[in-house]
């Protein structure tokens, strides 16, 4: 089934151009499982061959990832906690990966957003939690752009690069997936460590405070 699902995804943004890339990322930042790394590699590959603009699609991507993210960040900050918690799992949304993303967002406050929009699992829920504690939407929406079109010219140099030397992929958007997590593993690992030392700044800081207040 899900076998099916990423074809007819890959197809969609293949088929429709900038609206589908635009509307796959859309649906990948909201509760819809729709990996971007089926999406942004095949559109800048065929940015590359001419079909798109390469700066078209990265725009096309960032916006739609900062649209679906807006519309879950509203939906929280409508429906409340107390209902997310409760029928969540219905919207594949379980309380465990809310309470993860309220954690991460709890830690890193405005640069978790940021930092989120380029890590797989919390990227597309980070704007659940940052409706729920009502981060003020302009930067919750600045961000979530710069974030997201970040991860979208990652993702879209990558396809332009790796599928014009490896065209089989283009047939192929389960090995398309693994080369993308293959080839980015080290990039995710940065960015991991980057929050890593977020972290221990501002676990450091607190520390120095509360001593100075001593």
């Amino acid at each position: 089934m899900l076998h099916q699902l990423i074809k007819i995804w890959f197809e969609w943004s293949r088929d429709m151009g900038y609206v589908g890339v635009f509307l796959m990322m859309a649906l990948e930042s909201t509760i819809v499982p729709v990996p971007s790394e089926i999406i942004m590699p095949p559109a800048g590959y065929w940015a590359a061959q001419g079909q798109m603009s390469l700066v078209g699609v990265i725009l096309a991507g960032g916006l739609g990832s900062t649209f679906g993210s807006a519309l879950c960040y509203w939906f929280s900050r409508t429906v409340g906690r107390a209902v997310l918690l409760r029928y969540g799992k219905w919207l594949l949304l379980p309380p465990e990966r809310l309470e993860l993303a309220e954690r991460w967002l709890n830690d890193f406050a405005t640069g978790g957003v940021f930092l989120a929009r380029l890590l797989p699992v919390v990227r597309h829920l980070i704007g659940f939690p940052a409706g729920l504690v009502r981060m003020p939407f302009l930067p919750f929406l600045l961000v979530t752009f710069v974030g997201s079109t970040l991860w979208c010219s990652i993702l879209a140099v990558f396809g332009a690069r790796t599928i014009g030397s490896q065209p089989g992929l283009i047939d192929d958007p389960e090995a398309l997936m693994q080369a993308v997590k293959g080839n980015l593993f080290w990039f995710i690992l940065l960015v991991a460590g980057l929050g890593a030392g977020w972290l221990f700044v501002k676990w450091f800081g607190q520390r120095g405070r509360t001593a100075g207040a001593r």
